[in-house]
């Protein structure tokens, strides 16, 4: 469209041609630049950061899905197993703590099983679990802070492998071409801008998961605390 606009303002003029003919180019380039071709032409450097971003994206839905296990609250766990334990029925109150597949329960599992022997024992084994389910909780979690600072070193990188590769290039045509910058330039460009994408991803997931598994922690240590009150009230 651009180029017949062209044609009718020039006429017969014979800048008509090469001005609607340079037009139409331009436009086919604009159209033809998606999304494949801009990873293309961000070269090698593109593979880390793909691998990177795949990782990311693997990371956080398996660290998702097993936060969403570990978050879910049972009803009304405590309050069933203090009356199971105030009644007598040990067994009772472990075979509650056994079908809620929780680190809440299991902690309290663990404390039930250590009914009879001095409190801090019972507290030490509780937080013995305790740290054992944060630490399966959050495996790998660290990963996507590392990729939050790697990603765009390896953008910038990219970047100036690219710059360093265009000024070799007008070394060795012993001219300056503004195509040749800019095009160059844009393209190595593509690499930052990946890898700063990529980063912003993994650093906003990592303290996302981050904040999920404090509040579960939070949770637990309250659970803890709860049970060892509860061991006192008999005694009262």
């Amino acid at each position: 469209m651009l180029g017949i606009f062209l044609q009718a303002v020039v006429g017969t003029d014979s800048l008509a041609q090469p001005l609607a003919q340079a037009a139409t180019d331009t436009a086919q380039k604009v159209d033809s630049l998606s999304l494949w071709s801009m990873v293309q032409k961000g070269g090698w450097i593109m593979i880390p950061i793909g691998i990177l971003s795949i990782v990311t994206v693997y990371i956080f839905i398996e660290r998702f899905i097993v936060l969403a296990r570990a978050g879910r609250n049972p009803e009304n766990l405590m309050n069933n197993v203090r009356d199971q334990i105030h009644s007598g029925n040990i067994q009772s109150a472990l075979m509650l703590t056994k079908s809620n597949n929780t680190p809440d329960a299991r902690m309290l599992e663990k404390g039930i099983s250590r009914i009879g022997q001095p409190l801090e024992e019972i507290e030490k084994s509780m937080e013995g679990v305790g740290k054992k389910e944060l630490g399966r909780i959050e495996k790998n979690v660290a990963v996507l802070s590392v990729i939050a600072g790697v990603a765009p070193m390896f953008g910038f990188v990219g970047t100036i492998l690219g710059v360093i590769k265009i000024f070799y290039n007008i070394a060795l045509a012993d001219n300056i071409s503004i195509g040749l910058i800019a095009g160059g330039l844009y393209e190595k460009m593509i690499t930052s801008a990946a890898g700063l994408i990529v980063g912003i991803l993994a650093f906003v997931l990592y303290h996302w998961l981050n904040f999920s598994v404090d509040r579960i922690a939070r949770r637990m240590e309250v659970t803890a605390l709860d049970f060892i009150d509860m061991l006192h009230e008999p005694a009262k």
